[in-house]
């Protein structure tokens, strides 16, 4: 992994910092920095307080305008603030102008999710991944990132054909993500090497916005344990299992949770994890139905699997967390039979959008689990029909 590139050490003390423009309202802005503070936390950081400022765009220099970089300066050294972590991606020279006028640490939002990639990841597979996309994303904020490396070498052993150091290091990163990306390409070829040897097995995928339930999902669905976690990106690898329900067998994968304003270079570095997905025969989109946002996550979802071409495939849509949309959502004396009634209007409204495809469960309550189980499987089986109909023991 890159050297020096954990960006976040225990109980830093954190400003998020965010814009709100043509593009994104007030309100989006705001669940944006909340989202982005569980994204410190999962970091280690300890959020103190957010700044939002409203411009036509973001400024050139420092991101936001003068007067409120003032105001954060102002902060920060009255509050022994450590790091000033910003919603939007930051180009190198708007690091380093803000970098002088805060004194403090200054990263983005990809930046912070890359830092959490590289915590979380185990295998060779997914440290090369995520190795993979710090070195693109730094690649092109080398110049103002590093300004003072922007110098002529000089002295014994420096005298050359007049490259910069900065050239120097670009060259050695763009060396590394070659190295990289031909070592990326041999474990992926041992992975599709692996997919090819499970022969004739319908594939389904869980997949969703990150912390939604999936690895709680896969463990009550495939009776294993797969490391579950309250925290964003709690697992990179994908995890299969084979299942089989009435004797109908199929191959179940878990995969890395999607999040808005996702670093592109990660969707690259990931491509093979995410192979797992467009090889799938059958989706399972699991939703925290309880989230405020819940629809809104649906759309990035969505989005990410229109990106990697594998939105044309069969879906499942899975509401999970109804426990805690109920104990949200209804308060403790409103009459039962208007809770019902209520219910019956939200899940009338998707089983229309999911043409009927959707179930709604609680995975931690283990609620409407065995429907779930039944609806796979009634999949699965319609799948194994389409592509092997002159065979009958899968159904």
């Amino acid at each position: 992994m890159i050297e020096n590139k954990n960006i976040i050490q225990n109980e830093e003390r954190a400003v998020l910092v965010g814009l709100v423009h043509k593009l994104q309202t007030e309100d989006q802005l705001k669940e944006y920095l909340t989202e982005l503070a569980f994204l410190a936390e999962t970091a280690g950081a300890v959020t103190v307080k957010n700044f939002m400022q409203k411009l036509p765009k973001p400024d050139s220099k420092t991101f936001v305008g003068k007067g409120k970089l003032e105001e954060i300066r102002d902060y920060v050294q009255a509050k022994n603030i450590n790091l000033a972590i910003f919603d939007d991606e930051l180009t190198g020279s708007q690091i380093n102008n803000i970098e002088e006028v805060l004194k403090i640490k200054t990263i983005d939002r990809s930046d912070l999710i890359l830092d959490i990639f590289a915590r979380r990841a185990k295998t060779a597979q997914a440290k090369v991944q995520v190795e993979l996309a710090q070195y693109q994303y730094i690649l092109p904020r080398l110049r103002g990132m590093w300004k003072h490396l922007e110098r002529q070498g000089g002295g014994i052993g420096s005298r050359g054909p007049g490259e910069t150091e900065i050239e120097t290091d670009r060259r050695i990163v763009k060396d590394k993500i070659s190295l990289l990306r031909k070592r990326l390409g041999e474990i992926d070829k041992q992975a599709m090497t692996q997919r090819k040897e499970r022969g004739t097995y319908i594939r389904v995928a869980l997949v969703g916005y990150t912390n939604v339930g999936k690895s709680t999902l896969m463990n009550l669905l495939t009776k294993s344990e797969v490391f579950a976690e309250n925290k964003l990106f709690a697992t990179l690898d994908t995890t299969t299992r084979k299942v089989v329900y009435e004797q109908t067998p199929f191959l179940l994968s878990d995969t890395v949770g999607f999040i808005r304003k996702l670093p592109h270079h990660l969707v690259e570095s990931f491509k093979s994890t995410l192979d797992e997905v467009r090889e799938a025969d059958c989706l399972l989109h699991v939703v925290d139905i309880s989230h405020p946002a819940y629809e809104d996550q649906m759309g990035v979802v969505n989005k990410t699997l229109q990106d990697i071409k594998a939105f044309d495939k069969p879906v499942i849509t899975i509401f999970n967390k109804m426990d805690l949309y109920e104990e949200r959502t209804f308060d403790p004396w409103l009459d039962s039979e208007v809770k019902q009634d209520l219910l019956l209007q939200l899940k009338s409204r998707w089983e229309h959008v999911t043409h009927n495809n959707c179930v709604f469960i609680s995975a931690t309550e283990r609620r409407n689990i065995d429907k779930l189980r039944g609806t796979i499987l009634d999949k699965v089986k319609d799948l194994y029909q389409e592509r092997y109909p002159y065979l009958t023991q899968f159904y």
